[in-house]
């Protein structure tokens, strides 16, 4: 069986009343797969995702600069979501199931740290001078989901006028078009990597369940109605769960609710179908009181992006010349935390020096070459048996060193062959800590304190690597 490399997202919801809660309660969502690609070799998928990779990466840097307010209200009890892995779909993404509308239907949406909007794939004919009345067929180009939110169905479905100032100033990706006051408020959100979402915007409810099995609505969701989607980013999901920092994502108004925190793990990205992490919103059972941190930079001008502090990496203990410059915002560096993004993207000085003292590790067994990767290796050879593979290190700003498993840099690419699993970006230049690199960790995001947590773990509840 060939196993693929891929991306990771998630969420899941269903309407009720909402009933009081007991302290200490939690809500957590699950990541689902969908069926498996034929026909597709592994190196295939990877290549078509390290393209969405670079496309990403230059959007990432387009974006950041963005400015919106923040709002907050009381805390309350979690919400847990099962995440599913996207690697039999042929995509380098994570799947979450949301239930949407009242009454509350099921998708499956990617979820993304890097997106401020959620949407849906949709069909609205709430009126004649709605933009966007009816899915396309073809997507534009590419293919339309098999789900269509109807949102004439449901009753907690208000879309948000043209006329409004949170049309004309607050939503992203908004357009100018307003026939009437009141019309849609119509937008046209455009991708990192190419992809495409044209529709409306509206208020609408999800139903989401708690660890403690009871269910509760969030309400005042700001969601898009797409009717066309373009790219390949949507064929296996029915939309995009934002999970971007900003004032109107679905993370700022579910964390408002569960003390300001959410967190995921998400498995090994050759898992079987079968395998699921999680995403949470509210305190995470499954995070040690004393886990590593790191500090987050969660400026305004930097949304929806979550920054993080590093100080160095470490390639087999020892500390490597990367200058200072390359991780610091303010003079065009700096790095990222991103679901959306497979391999982990260096800027130029970084990646040189981190693939030099990887390959020189590995001096000894047979190079093959594979486009786009610099460093690919033989690995059925008895040099490659022999090989001792260097533990690298990324250094987080204060207590927190990241020291992931070896399968999460060097990677398997193709029967017999692995690779060293890194991307360079020009500099100056943001990095990007991609999911492959994240993978089998929990990530705590503390947005009220602005730290980052994380800890090793399989992802299974109550089950940590030491």
């Amino acid at each position: 069986m060939h196993r693929f490399i891929l991306l990771i997202f998630f969420l899941i919801f269903s309407p009720a009343a909402v009933p009081a809660f007991p302290a200490g309660s939690h809500l957590r969502l699950t990541l689902h797969r969908r069926p498996e690609s034929t026909g597709i070799s592994r190196l295939e998928i990877l290549r078509t995702m390290i393209h969405g990779d670079r496309r990403r990466q230059r959007m990432i840097s387009d974006k950041i600069g963005r400015r919106r307010r923040v709002c907050s209200v009381p805390p309350s009890p979690a919400i847990e979501m099962p995440v599913w892995s996207g690697a039999y779909t042929g995509t380098g993404q994570y799947f979450v199931r949301v239930r949407l509308g009242t009454p509350a239907k099921p998708f499956l949406l990617v979820t993304d740290t890097g997106s401020d909007l959620t949407w849906v794939t949709c069909r609205y004919h709430g009126g004649a001078d709605s933009p966007a009345p009816s899915p396309d067929d073809n997507g534009g180009g590419g293919r339309r989901s098999k789900r269509v939110f109807k949102a004439d169905l449901s009753r907690s479905f208000r879309p948000i006028l043209c006329s409004s100032d949170l049309c004309r100033t607050e939503l992203p990706f908004s357009l100018s078009t307003c026939p009437t006051p009141a019309s849609p408020c119509a937008y046209d959100y455009q991708y990192a990597e190419g992809s495409s979402a044209q529709g409306i915007f509206a208020n609408e409810s999800a139903t989401v369940e708690l660890l403690n099995r009871h269910r509760m609505k969030l309400k005042g969701l700001i969601i898009g109605c797409t009717s066309t989607s373009v790219g390949s980013s949507f064929i296996s999901s029915d939309g995009v769960l934002a999970l971007g920092y900003g004032p109107n994502t679905f993370v700022s108004r579910a964390t408002a609710k569960f003390g300001n925190l959410f967190s995921y793990c998400f498995v090994d990205h050759l898992s079987p179908r079968n395998a699921t992490g999680h995403l949470t919103f509210g305190p995470n059972p499954d995070l040690f009181p004393h886990s590593p941190s790191a500090r987050l930079i969660l400026e305004p001008k930097l949304q929806p992006f979550y920054y993080v502090s590093i100080a160095g990496i470490s390639v087999a203990g020892e500390l490597l010349r990367i200058p200072a410059s390359v991780w610091n915002d303010s003079s065009g560096g700096g790095a990222i935390l991103d679901s959306g993004t497979t391999l982990t993207v260096l800027a130029e000085p970084a990646y040189k020096a981190v693939v030099s003292a990887i390959s020189t590790q590995l001096i000894n067994v047979p190079r093959v070459e594979i486009d786009p990767f610099e460093y690919c290796y033989n690995w059925t050879t008895a040099a490659a048996a022999a090989a001792a593979v260097p533990d690298l290190t990324v250094h987080f700003t204060g207590s927190g060193n990241l020291t992931p498993p070896r399968k999460s840099y060097l990677i398997d690419v193709a029967d017999g062959v692995k690779c060293i699993g890194f991307s360079s970006t020009p500099w100056p230049g943001v990095s990007t800590i991609g999911n492959i690199l994240q993978q089998e960790h929990i990530w705590e995001f503390d947005l009220k304190n602005q730290r980052l947590r994380f800890h090793r773990s399989n992802c299974t509840q109550g089950s940590f690597y030491h």
